[in-house]
């Protein structure tokens, strides 16, 4: 779609219709069960018929997205792996043979691997090329981007989420893939929040304790130098973040243009989440949270967001896999949502009690 400013990309955003949130808690209301006894999951269900702006609808067409960059940052030892394991698993992605592929099968939801900015992409065909640059910059010693590569990101999540809407899609789920982006993660979160690294820098893939201090040491350091603005999303994101993180952001952002709810994966895609509602507010809506990341910074994220994940069973395998498991209880409700009412059983509808 047309490049134009992020502000007026907002007021676009069709936001939550109203009648259809509506029709769909009449319905709910209808359906052969106690009233709300699927708790959240009804909520979800509505959310969605509200994105949608229609109260009955169809989830079986579901794309998730995983974003793939790799970053600068990893020279400071905040890493067990390299980047060749990006370039690995963004190619055992488009082979359909990655954890999240294997997850995928069982959820019925298609896969796509989008290179934003791979440092040595694979020769693999099957991956989506929107590339920005050949990974992000130390943010230790400088910037991790420019602006307008940021913005660039941004826009690729976006036209992603075009091409997925086009293509017929109902549903959306971000992940990802980038050795190191917990680190830049990490940084945005602390600087769009106002968070201590200290408070909120988890292990990642399984740091020892002298690397979470080297983890912890290299966001300080990044603060000191490039010193972001809190109150400017995308000037975070272009000092502190990735280009799969910002990308992730615009994902949504299309995700909530496009009327296609989009399922947020595990801790980095929650920082996207974060960065995106802060970029175009309007798009927060279209947001659905699958579970809480293990990572100590995911409650505080959700916690911003005012979102109550469905899952907390300790996730941090990334690539989507955590919005994968949320697929099977959002098809078991929608199997009641759309079955038996009342009349069809015989029975009175219950009714609210005091």
């Amino acid at each position: 779609m047309e490049r134009i400013d992020l502000n007026e990309l907002n007021s676009r955003i069709p936001g939550i219709d109203s009648a259809a949130v509506q029709a769909s808690l009449d319905r709910w209301s209808v359906v052969a069960k106690p009233l709300k006894s699927l708790g959240v999951l009804e909520d979800l269900v509505t959310q969605i018929a509200g994105v949608k702006g229609k109260a009955r609808f169809s989830i079986k067409r579901r794309m998730l997205a995983v974003m793939c960059a790799d970053h600068g940052v990893i020279a400071q030892g905040v890493t067990q792996t390299d980047e060749s394991i990006t370039a690995l698993v963004a190619a055992d992605l488009a082979k359909d043979c990655s954890s999240a592929n294997l997850m995928a099968h069982v959820a019925g939801c298609d896969v796509c691997a989008v290179d934003v900015g791979i440092k040595n992409p694979p020769d693999q065909p099957g991956i989506v090329n929107k590339r920005v640059a050949p990974g992000t910059a130390d943010f230790t010693q400088g910037p991790a981007m420019t602006r307008e590569q940021a913005l660039q990101a941004v826009w690729a999540g976006i036209d992603t989420a075009e091409s997925c809407a086009s293509e017929g899609y109902d549903l959306l789920l971000s992940g990802e893939m980038g050795i190191g982006n917990t680190t830049a993660g990490t940084a945005v979160t602390c600087a769009l929040l106002g968070l201590p690294p200290e408070k909120i820098t988890g292990r990642g893939a399984g740091l020892s304790t002298e690397g979470l201090a080297r983890k912890v040491d290299a966001i300080k350091r990044g603060f000191k130098l490039n010193r972001p603005n809190p109150a400017d999303a995308l000037d975070v994101l272009s000092k502190l973040g990735g280009f799969e993180i910002a990308a992730m952001a615009g994902f949504f952002i299309g995700g909530a243009l496009f009327r296609l709810p989009v399922v947020i994966d595990g801790v980095t895609c929650a920082v996207a989440a974060l960065a995106a509602a802060k970029l175009c507010p309007a798009c927060r809506d279209a947001m659905l949270p699958s579970h809480m990341s293990s990572e100590p910074a995911a409650e505080r994220i959700f916690d911003a967001l005012d979102m109550r994940p469905v899952i907390n069973a300790g996730l941090h395998l990334g690539e989507g896999t955590g919005a994968l498991c949320l697929l099977p209880l959002l098809d078991m409700a929608m199997s009641l949502y759309d079955g038996l009412v009342f009349s069809d059983i015989g029975m009175d509808a219950y009714t609210p009690q005091e």
